[in-house]
């Protein structure tokens, strides 16, 4: 033990990685659900081949972990920790077939001092498991093709496959792969290797069960995230909004010193490649190949569309790994007090909620949510609950009561995955209900007023009930409007 002690006074990397975690740990406890959480822990809970839209990876994960600890926040959280961690061990592994000893402990610390795995370790998204399989797929394809260790040409086709029903981004590692192979002239030859196909094909295979659920739903998830995206790009607008938006996104992810380097490193090579015609050397090519089509490919398109904070998060693997390479112990320090500066933040936010937050996506309110719901249910007994808000109230509400809680599926609205829980709405003919929904903007505590005219459509009678308000530390932070709703008729 006291040599473990010692090993870790000496090395300092590990002492701030270590930090940084246990930092996080001791954080999980305070976290309240997200409604993200509580939507992928459904996924869990209604166990699929694939879900309507994203694959299942994450919801397995949360099955996993709460059939072995039980169903409750801190385990939900304790999921996410617990694999992002693995993605930061895998990112060590991964870094040192690329630095040098000071250069892979700077690569470590960067990684592990970003606010984006703060996030990873707190909030069940797809991107949880996307960033392990990720950076385990280019562990494999590393060795395969640097170490010609035919073996892992197998291990990196599971792990793409993996990472595909993670997130469908993973598309872009196959793409990657071939793309460093064209533009190599050492390796350019393993296109014609049988085993570069057998791993794809592999990496295909795995990832069948997500295939057959679109081909049994008449590719319902490919569908929705194809149209979703084509239809936002089709309608052409150039936004600075969106262009500085995703700036401070990435500023915030990754802090400034560390974004700043993505964006010079990523000059220069592509100055170089452009006036010079020179590329970089093999093992930098293979990092920039898992970096361009996620980073700069994602990053081309904010000046005309809204591209969400997570979507370049694979590119950081690779990133940081270049990013090691240039920055100084000067840099390094700066980078250390933004994350410890933001991190300090965090934490108060989470432990006394210093600044309301004016959206759904917040950790606060939704136990308190479901214990006022419940108190309703006694008042009005015989009725069901629903809300329409996409997902986030009907599957908060769904984790913390007993009861089956329903979308907006109910007033024949598309509802994501509750469409495809198997729910015959015709046996809940006749019944009475109560509609709750957030007020994400809460300036007063009056009445909405006014009725949903879908609800006057499926049911005979619509009352607005007063609202429910949430208090956290004796503040009124959180209004959602209640509406008794009689007599349901579902349409035929």
């Amino acid at each position: 033990m006291s040599k473990f002690v010692s090993f870790i006074k000496n090395n300092k990397a590990i002492s701030w990685v270590l930090g940084f975690q246990f930092f996080r740990l001791i954080l999980l406890p305070f976290m309240g659900l997200m409604p993200q959480d509580a939507y992928y822990y459904l996924y869990g809970q209604n166990l699929s081949l694939s879900y309507f839209d994203h694959p299942g990876m994450i919801g397995y994960l949360l099955r996993i972990f709460s059939e072995i600890f039980g169903q409750s926040i801190f385990v939900v959280k304790l999921t996410d920790f617990v694999v992002t961690s693995l993605t930061i061990l895998s990112f060590y592994k991964l870094a040192s077939y690329f630095l040098s000893k000071q250069k892979l402990q700077r690569a470590f610390i960067l990684i592990a001092s970003t606010i984006c795995v703060s996030i990873l370790s707190f909030n069940s998204t797809p991107d949880v498991p996307l960033l392990l399989f990720w950076t385990l797929s280019l562990i494999c394809l590393y060795k395969a093709i640097f170490e010609q260790q035919k073996w892992y040409w197998i291990f990196a086709g599971l792990a793409m496959g993996f990472a595909f029903n993670s997130k469908y981004t993973a598309l872009l590692l196959q793409i990657g792969l071939l793309g460093f192979l064209v533009f190599s002239n050492q390796y350019r030859k393993l296109l014609l290797s049988p085993w570069l196909w057998f791993s794809i094909i592999i990496s295909v295979g795995v990832t069948f069960p997500v295939w057959y659920w679109n081909y049994q739903n008449e590719f319902a998830s490919f569908a929705f995230q194809s149209s979703e995206r084509t239809n936002s790009i089709s309608e052409f607008k150039i936004s600075p909004s969106y262009f500085f938006g995703a700036i401070g996104h990435q500023l915030f992810l990754l802090l400034p010193v560390l974004f700043l380097l993505f964006i010079t490193f990523t000059f220069k090579y592509i100055k170089r490649t452009l006036v010079k015609f020179k590329l970089p050397q093999s093992k930098t090519l293979f990092l920039f190949a898992f970096f361009v089509p996620t980073f700069v490919g994602f990053f081309s398109l904010t000046p005309i569309y809204w591209v969400k904070l997570n979507w370049m998060m694979p590119s950081y693997i690779t990133g940081i790994i270049i990013a090691a390479m240039f920055i100084t112990k000067k840099q390094l320090k700066i980078q250390l007090i933004f994350s410890i500066v933001f991190h300090v933040v965090f934490a108060l936010q989470i432990l006394f909620y210093l600044v309301p937050i004016k959206s759904d996506d917040t950790w606060v309110g939704w136990k308190e949510l479901a214990e006022e719901t419940r108190s309703l249910q006694q008042e009005y007994p015989n009725t069901f609950i629903f809300s329409n808000d996409n997902y986030k109230t009907s599957a908060c509400l769904n984790f913390f009561i007993d009861d089956k809680v329903y979308a907006q599926n109910i007033i024949g609205l598309p509802a994501l995955h509750f469409d495809y829980l198997g729910d015959n709405l015709s046996n809940l003919e006749g019944k009475n209900a109560l509609f709750i929904n957030s007020d994400k903007r809460f300036k007063n505590k009056d009445k909405l007023g006014e009725v949903n005219p879908l609800l006057k459509t499926y049911f005979k009678n619509v009352t607005e009930l007063a609202p429910i308000i949430i208090k956290i530390n004796n503040k009124e932070v959180r209004k959602f409007w209640v509406f008794y709703c009689t007599d349901y008729q579902p349409k035929k």
